[in-house]
């Protein structure tokens, strides 16, 4: 059992936009009757929000659903700087690719470890927090020695950093032509995955 989420994070909004742009999701989402304007906090868990946009009559048109008693959970519209994780929950990323060279540093080594390198997922740990806190962190490729902001490293499915994401909690799949439209709207590039709380 358990609460499921389908995120889609803005990885390349800047954070003085972030409100205004979430505010232009959401007129686009309830112009088409997707949600409502109307915000409840039930059977929503995100880590920061306490409550999101309630799902409209027409929000089956953006999901992949063939129950007409399915009744999904509200939108949580996050704005701020974070790390978004995937998954069942704060796990780190396995590895982080750099923007410079494009080597891989291994954060976890699976199937050898299945926990973080402490080592080695200090300096990216530090950097996110940093960036979290100022807008600025910055981590030094283990590969080529150019140190590069934290946001601009790459990072595998499950794991984002943005000041825009929007989770649906308790929705069918979303549709593909749904993501891509979005996308489009957003203007940006995306990250896009699932969890459970």
């Amino acid at each position: 059992m358990g609460d499921y989420f389908e995120r889609i994070v803005d990885l390349d909004v800047a954070a003085a936009d972030a409100e205004v742009v979430a505010e232009r999701m959401v007129d686009w989402m309830v112009s088409r009757g997707w949600l409502l304007r109307e915000k409840s906090g039930y059977a929503m868990y995100s880590l920061h929000a306490d409550e999101g946009y309630v799902a409209g009559r027409a929000w089956a048109e953006i999901a992949d659903n063939s129950d007409a008693d399915w009744i999904p959970a509200p939108v949580a519209v996050i704005v701020g700087r974070h790390a978004h994780y995937g998954g069942q929950g704060e796990i780190e990323p396995a590895d982080a690719t750099c923007p410079s060279c494009q080597a891989k540093t291994v954060i976890i080594d699976y199937p050898q470890a299945w926990e973080a390198d402490p080592a080695v997922w200090q300096p990216f740990s530090a950097a996110i927090e940093a960036w979290e806190q100022t807008g600025a962190g910055a981590v030094s490729c283990p590969a080529c020695q150019t140190t590069s902001p934290i946001i601009d490293w790459q990072w595998p499915w499950g794991f984002a950093l943005g000041t825009l994401a929007f989770d649906f909690w308790g929705w069918p799949s979303l549709t593909e032509e749904f993501i891509a439209e979005f996308t489009t709207r957003l203007g940006h590039r995306v990250d896009h995955h699932t969890g459970k709380f």
